[in-house]
């Protein structure tokens, strides 16, 4: 809709133009009727919901407002119009279109979508939580204060009944809302979904109090660095396991917060019908490899999804330059859902003795598996590419060996990815069946 907003803009300060040069006239009075024209058409477009009201449109409804007002001043003052300018017809149409196209960035940046239909019955709703853990400190900061969870539940708009729980952990500089798309299809098929925003690794995160709280630059720096290459290995790995502590010390207090208000009867609705008996984990990238973690060190956990994640919890160490893999069977059922940016990193390893944690988790464990999805880069597996495709391939562009822009039809990969984590969840957390995949998609 940006796009179109410009080319409609484009088109009226042209025809304008084309207007004042043949009749030889500034056309003051034409010009401010169509400035609250734009408005009233902004406005329709509004209420028609062929424009859908949010952030995307605030500084652009700002802008045509002013220029509304200016021009309805404009036709009431009635003032001497002045001499013919050609030059200043043009700069001025030009300065008004290059305004518009500033405005419009937000929504040329962050277009206007639609999520995929989900499938279940339930209508899904929302509610948000910031959770304080007295047992530690803030190391983000020098503040001495407790470390804290915002976390987000989406689930059935229902009484009287229980359903699983399902734990979800976003990448580093994700969000907790990455995977609405995901959340919304569980909600909606009996599910009770949490995710969490990791504050200092989420890109941003707003607590119930209203503290803002952006990504921490050293941390963004670290991942942006080891991705691309730069710390030898020791270095790597010691970084690699900080950020997973922080994220495991995170999911487990908020799994421990969660189960102990779902057996409080005083606690809020979402809480009564959390079943903590059925308990599934769910995270992308850095979050995925926190969840398989996860699922080695909890015995509550029932199942576990891994989105396009490097196992890093299965390194034990570095020895001799090389790492020492966890050849322990893996304990739950687990998942894993690669794009072709994960895929390929695999394929590539052909030396013998290096074990990639994937593949022997694969070749050894009772119920693990594999689901690849073509035409997809490491950011495909999230909303992102709905959200924003520019901040998307802007992501994927900016960390080596990370893949080029998706070529799968993105709502085909949304669509792909949630049937196939709800079928995953569905045999392991309610025992509908077994599961089954294609394998590759």
């Amino acid at each position: 809709m940006g796009y179109v907003l410009l080319i409609i803009s484009a088109v009226i300060e042209i025809v304008l133009a084309v207007f004042c040069f043949r009749t030889r006239s500034n056309q003051k009075k034409i010009r401010s009727w169509v400035r609250i024209a734009e408005l009233t058409l902004f406005v329709i477009f509004v209420l028609v919901s062929v424009i859908e009201w949010s952030f995307r449109w605030y500084i652009l409804a700002a802008i045509l407002l002013v220029s509304a007002i200016i021009g309805g001043v404009s036709l009431m003052l009635k003032k001497k119009e002045k001499e013919f300018g050609p030059v200043r017809i043009v700069l001025k149409g030009i300065a008004l279109w290059l305004v518009v196209a500033i405005a419009v960035i937000p929504a040329l940046v962050f277009p206007q979508y639609k999520l995929p239909e989900v499938t279940g019955k339930y209508k899904v709703e929302t509610v948000a939580y910031t959770y304080t853990d007295n047992n530690r400190i803030e190391t983000f900061n020098n503040l001495g204060q407790k470390r804290k969870a915002n976390i987000k539940f989406w689930y059935p708009a229902t009484q009287g009944q229980k359903f699983p729980l399902v734990v979800f952990s976003h990448g580093a500089f994700g969000i907790r809302d990455s995977n609405t798309s995901t959340f919304m299809e569980l909600a909606s098929n009996g599910y009770i979904v949490c995710s969490i925003d990791h504050p200092y690794h989420s890109l941003y995160t707003l607590d119930t109090d209203g503290k803002f709280t952006m990504v921490d630059s050293s941390f963004m720096q670290e991942v942006k660095d080891v991705n691309n290459g730069v710390y030898d290995d020791e270095t790597a790995y010691k970084l690699e396991q900080k950020w997973l502590k922080v994220r495991t010390d995170d999911m487990n207090f908020v799994l421990d917060t969660i189960i102990k208000n779902s057996a409080d009867k005083g606690s809020g609705q979402v809480y009564q019908l959390i079943d903590s008996n059925e308990i599934g984990l769910i995270g992308h990238s850095l979050g995925g490899a926190a969840s398989v973690q996860l699922g080695r060190e909890r015995k509550d956990i029932d199942a576990v999804i891994n989105l396009d994640a490097d196992l890093l919890g299965e390194v034990l160490g570095i020895e001799n330059g090389k790492a020492v893999i966890n050849h322990e069977i893996y304990p739950v059922p687990l998942l894993s859902i690669y794009s072709d940016t994960m895929k390929k990193l695999m394929d590539d390893v052909t030396d013998p003795d290096v074990v990639i944690p994937q593949k022997l988790i694969s070749a050894t464990a009772p119920n693990a598996y594999e689901v690849d999805i073509k035409g997809t880069n490491h950011m495909s597996l999230t909303d992102l590419p709905l959200v924003s495709p520019v901040l998307a391939n802007m992501i994927n562009g900016s960390v080596k060996n990370s893949g080029s822009e998706q070529k799968a039809d993105k709502y085909y990969v949304i669509y792909t990815m949630n049937k196939t984590v709800r079928k995953f969840f569905d045999s392991y957390l309610k025992g509908k069946g077994s599961f089954d995949s294609a394998g590759t998609y």
